[in-house]
């Protein structure tokens, strides 16, 4: 989201700055932009944070959001003012890349041979950090006493694809062979991500399956990013409304692909929705809301898995926004997605 001047009313959205445009009219069929109604503590929570920030992005934006302080999460807020240790490490990346950051949270007082959530951020494959939305996942080490490494993989456009899940595979590779340096178990790593992180999260899935890499628990896919080609009404319907519209989506799509976008030399690793096997992945977790971009292909991703044998939880939050539960932490909607998360990370973590 763009952020908006700070006086008068918004202004209009800059044209696109790719070299493709986001929604070519040959490749949009007569498609109604309609969508299931925002539910209505979220509707208040959206309309004061599109007074600050734009649901669309265009390339021209990615300087000035990367920029902007509010993103910025202080070690106090990880630290929980003295509950939770905090490493920053830096560790090999993929072969021929530079190293990459892992940044560790362990409860205090947590256990050796913990369980560990290796968390990829969101951002649309553009902004963001290994601190950005890392809070939510680490309420779950608190409460299991796990612990959480989130990785900083380098960001499009200036890193295209592959760079940013080679960067989390690498993360994954040194997690499973360094964990009980940082008192995590090896057999129980869970990978977690959202937006764009999920898609990650998803991408590092298919590539552990593929290359025969470390031993997965389990998935938490949370409104992931995976689709690139745009063949669904939900990746169409919003246009300048809820959170990360379809000119967004597209922004992000393009800095990762470029001129590849929805062609047939995109991998499913960076888009793992064209994956057409899913078998022998790990337990997932996915949801996502009801008013928001990603909801069909989110949807699609988890019935194929589970059509592929693959044991998945869905959820579809109703009138829920892209991120609406971090934007909106005390409506009853994201309290319940809050809980249901937790509720599932712990039965994976007891009968695994």
């Amino acid at each position: 989201m763009r952020p908006r001047s700070p006086a008068g009313p918004p202004t209009p959205s800059s044209p696109p700055s790719p070299t493709r445009s986001p929604l070519p009219e040959s490749e949009e069929p007569p498609m109604p932009r309609t969508h299931p109604p925002l539910d209505p503590q979220l509707a208040a929570v959206l309309a004061v944070v599109h007074d600050h920030l734009s649901p669309t992005i265009t390339a021209d934006d990615i300087e000035e959001l990367r920029a902007n302080p509010m993103f910025a999460v202080p070690d106090e807020v990880l630290t929980r003012h003295g509950t939770v240790h905090l490493q920053n490490l830096s560790v090999p990346g993929p072969p021929g890349a530079p190293d990459i950051s892992l940044l560790v949270l362990k409860p205090v007082g947590s256990t050796a041979g913990a369980p560990v959530f290796y968390y990829m951020h969101g951002g649309g494959m553009i902004i963001g950090d290994h601190r950005t939305g890392v809070a939510g996942v680490l309420d779950w080490a608190v409460d299991t006493g796990a612990v959480v490494v989130s990785v900083n993989y380098r960001l499009a456009p200036e890193h295209p694809d592959p760079a940013p899940v080679e960067d989390c595979y690498a993360g994954l590779l040194w997690i499973h062979e360094h964990a009980a340096e940082i008192g995590g178990d090896p057999e129980r790593i869970v990978v977690a991500g959202a937006s764009a992180g999920g898609g990650l999260a998803a991408g590092v899935t298919l590539l552990a399956r593929d290359r025969g890499g470390p031993p997965l628990l389990g998935q938490v896919l949370m409104c992931p990013m995976l689709d690139d080609r745009f063949l669904t009404p939900s990746s169409r319907e919003l246009e300048g409304e809820g959170v990360w519209d379809a000119t967004s989506n597209a922004t992000g799509w393009n800095a990762l692909l470029g001129e590849r976008r929805g062609g047939d030399q995109v991998s499913i690793y960076a888009a793992p929705a064209r994956a057409t096997d899913l078998a022998g992945l790990p337990s997932a977790f996915v949801d996502v809301g009801s008013v928001e971009t990603f909801r069909d292909e989110d949807i699609d991703y988890a019935a194929r898995l589970l059509q592929a044998g693959v044991q998945c939880e869905l959820h579809v939050w109703p009138g829920g926004f892209h991120g609406f539960d971090g934007m909106a932490p005390l409506a009853a909607l994201s309290q319940t997605a809050s809980a249901t998360r937790t509720a599932w990370v712990r039965r994976l973590l007891t009968t695994s």
